[in-house]
């Protein structure tokens, strides 16, 4: 796993996959910055009437009052995080073909992931995701359990797409992917520490992919 993880940041932090990585990120950004500034009273309404139905806490009329731009704005960077993944996992395809032949010449492509596969699967990821974030925010507030929380629901966006979008190209045998998605999980918790810090939260969704890619390859 060292290996791995040494080719990995090396290959994130490379000229190709930065600038695929800042389009990316910047565009989803820019796309929610200026859709939840546009739309920011009926977004704040939303999320107060989000509040109010948050166990334990949604009662607390001081929490309704005073916690509701806080809650729009950490809100809001899932939102962004989400984006990335989901682009991520449509447009990624090219960079990890090329980072292949890069580092494994001999290995060849098998196939390519159906992009509504894909979609369906980043989207349930989402979905899960922003349910279980929403619901379980007073967790969220207690100390280290909070955070190993968090670093959980984070790996759950990049767990399953990252295995079928990387799997699919470059392994046909069913039972030989299902053997090396066994360390899907702790891969996707590693990518998944790029969240906790700003701006670098971009780079997760790929990071997940090329350390996939690496540990599928490596043998």
């Amino acid at each position: 796993m060292q290996k791995v993880l040494r080719k990995s940041l090396n290959d994130i932090f490379s000229p190709m996959v930065l600038g695929f990585v800042l389009k990316i990120g910047f565009g989803s950004i820019v796309l929610w910055v200026g859709l939840l500034s546009l739309f920011w009273d009926s977004y704040a309404k939303f999320i107060q009437s989000l509040i109010a139905k948050i166990p334990f806490i949604g009662s607390w009329e001081w929490i309704q009052s005073s916690g509701t731009a806080i809650f729009a704005l950490l809100l809001g960077y899932m939102l962004i995080i989400i984006t990335v993944s989901l682009l991520t996992s449509l447009l990624s395809e090219p960079i990890l073909i090329k980072l292949a032949k890069k580092h494994y010449p001999n290995v060849q492509t098998v196939g390519s992931p159906n992009m509504f596969t894909s979609l369906f699967l980043t989207l349930k990821a989402s979905g899960l995701f922003l349910v279980l974030f929403i619901f379980s925010i007073p967790l969220l507030f207690v100390p280290i359990i909070g955070q190993i929380w968090m670093l959980w629901l984070w790996s759950l966006l990049i767990k399953e797409p990252t295995a079928y979008d990387v799997g699919s190209l470059f392994i046909s045998d069913q039972e030989r992917l299902q053997n090396k998605q066994k360390k899907s999980n702790i891969i996707a918790i590693i990518a998944s520490l790029f969240n906790y810090i700003p701006f670098l939260n971009i780079f997760a969704p790929l990071f997940g992919q090329i350390l996939f890619l690496h540990h599928i390859l490596r043998d």
